[in-house]
Parts: C-alpha cells; structure tokens; sequence
C-alpha cells in the first residue's frame, strides 16, 4: 500500500480536516453565546428588580437564542445527531445504500445552498433597517442564515465524500 495519498483521497482528507475545524471552533462560539445569553438574561432580572429595566437585554436575548439554535443545527449536522427517519436506509446494502445517502445529501444541499442565498438577500434588503433596542443593522442579524447554511453545505459534503470513500 503506497504511503502517499492520491489527488482523490487528499482533497477529501483536507475538507474533512477543516469541517472538523470549523466545527471545533462552532462548539466554542455556541459556548460563549450560550453562556453570554444567560448572562444577559441574569442581567435583565436583576436590573428589573433592583434598578431601571435594560432596554436592549430582551432583544439581544432573542437574537442569541436564535444564534444558538442555529449554531447548533451545524453540530448536529457534523455529528450525524439530527432528526432523520433511516427506516428504508438501514434496511439497504452497498452501492443501493450509497445512492440513497447521496440523495438525501443532494437535497439537502440544495435546501442549505437556498437558506445561505436567500439568507445573502434578506441581508441586502434589511441592511437599511436597524434593530429596535440594539440600532444595528438587520444585516447583521440576517448573517446568521447565510453562515448557518455555508457551514452545514460544508459538513454534508464531507459526509457524502465520506459515503463514497467507505467511511460512511
């Protein structure tokens, strides 16, 4: 067996390499807008309590919580624990059981390929307008959509080069 890897094996070695990477990195920032939304929400309570409401705190609460949904969703990608229904899948051998994968992967591609574009053109729309409490742009809001999809198109490509590479 030859030490050096083909052009084939490189490339899926390499996407695979970095999607474990910017998963890595996705794990962290989903901890610190974990932690940065509880911290926020303490906040609220107790300046709504003891001193004058926070005015932006409820808003930058719901962004988080939508930015840590969504963050999520790409780890659940990355590890294979979303929901999905493997009934006819798992009943399947070989090369029947890999067109199937690949369907499912293809759809799915094309779904997340539509949430990034469309999330690209709610962010040019909505760049004018600024959030109520926070007065930042909806842009920035809206990113979250484009980055979400990317980094799940990331993590199905691995996972269908892993199908078609034997790993899966």
């Amino acid at each position: 067996m030859s030490l050096e890897k083909t052009g084939k094996e490189a490339k899926a070695s390499f996407l695979h390499s970095f999607s474990d990477t910017v998963n890595q990195a996705v794990e962290a920032v989903l901890f610190g807008t974990l932690v940065i939304m509880v911290l926020v929400t303490v906040a609220q309570v107790v300046f709504r309590f003891f001193f004058t409401a926070l005015t932006w705190s409820e808003e930058l609460s719901c962004f988080l919580l939508v930015f840590a949904s969504l963050l999520g969703t790409t780890v659940a990608f990355k590890k294979g624990n979303h929901i999905a229904v493997t009934v006819i899948l798992d009943k399947l051998k070989g090369t029947s059981k890999k067109l199937l994968q690949t369907l499912i992967a293809l759809i799915g591609i094309a779904f997340f390929a539509i949430v990034g574009w469309y999330g690209v053109v709610l962010m040019k729309s909505e760049a004018s307008q600024l959030t109520p409490a926070l007065q930042i742009s909806m842009s920035w809001i809206y990113l979250m959509y484009p980055l979400n999809g990317g980094i799940i198109l990331l993590h199905m490509l691995d996972s269908l080069l892993a199908v078609w590479g034997g790993k899966a």
